[in-house]
């Protein structure tokens, strides 16, 4: 009688691309650390950039925003405060650049040129009245940082006032423009402004006030580059340049069609 076969035994070969499969811990390999995140508040991190193209309704909203911040500050102040006087004027500013993005065609062209006289007079009164007093509030080094601004400002607001106000080129630069306004007004506003308040008493700071206003009735109602920047240059050009300025403006009214 022939010896019974041994059973066979069947191997069976685990996968180890089952998606069952649980692997038992590799004793013999050290833990292996999880790859570390990015930490994003690394001090080392730069700060993403203002974005300088907001659309218009964001930059609407934080026109109207600041505008209404300033004629609140503005009503604190004594009546005739020349910081007073010029937050109220920011205020109107801020106002027109919205007025001038919203319209069209030749009311458009209206709310610029509207905007483009009172960055104007504003500027040139600045420059003649508020910075003599502010070199010595808030020293020469805020006056000239203030003064450049002005001068640069001169320069592209004598650029858009040669444009098509009806060209997309015009929106973009207006919107360009209308972001260093703001940012040139926030220094004067949190700088200049209170050392002028700490550094003069009510009655100077209402004189002032008083010489402002009376300096931007006679000042030049169109960009001047040539002059911006300097109290002395303004005082020389000003009353020549305002004279044909509000000849000009004259002779535009005229010829615009009723």
């Amino acid at each position: 009688m022939p010896a019974p076969r041994a059973a066979t035994r069947t191997r069976h070969t685990i996968r180890t691309d089952s998606p069952h499969r649980t692997d038992s811990p590799n004793t013999d390999t050290p833990n292996r650390q999880p790859e570390a995140t990015p930490r994003t508040d690394s001090p080392n991190r730069q700060p993403v950039p203002k974005d300088r193209t907001d659309s218009p309704h964001r930059q609407e909203d934080s026109a109207v925003s600041n505008a209404v911040t300033e004629r609140a500050e503005a009503a604190k102040l004594p009546q005739g405060d020349v910081t007073a006087v010029l937050l109220t004027q920011h205020a109107r500013i801020r106002d027109l650049f919205t007025e001038v993005r919203q319209a069209q065609g030749e009311h458009r062209k209206k709310k610029f040129n509207e905007l483009r006289a009172l960055l104007a007079v504003h500027e040139t009164a600045e420059e003649m009245i508020v910075r003599p007093a502010a070199k010595k509030a808030a020293g020469e080094e805020e006056v000239r940082a203030r003064n450049a601004e002005e001068d640069e400002a001169n320069h592209i607001l004598a650029e858009l006032e040669d444009m098509d106000v009806g060209s997309p080129v015009f929106v973009t630069k207006l919107m360009e423009f209308e972001h260093a306004v703001s940012d040139h007004a926030e220094h004067e506003e949190r700088e200049e402004f209170p050392a002028l308040r700490r550094s003069c008493s009510d009655e100077h700071l209402q004189s002032m006030g008083r010489r402002l206003l009376r300096v931007e009735k006679a000042a030049p109602t169109h960009p001047h580059p040539g002059a911006a920047g300097s109290t002395a240059a303004q005082w020389t050009v000003g009353p020549f340049a305002a004279l044909v300025d509000r000849v000009k403006d004259t002779i535009d009214r005229d010829e615009r069609p009723s």
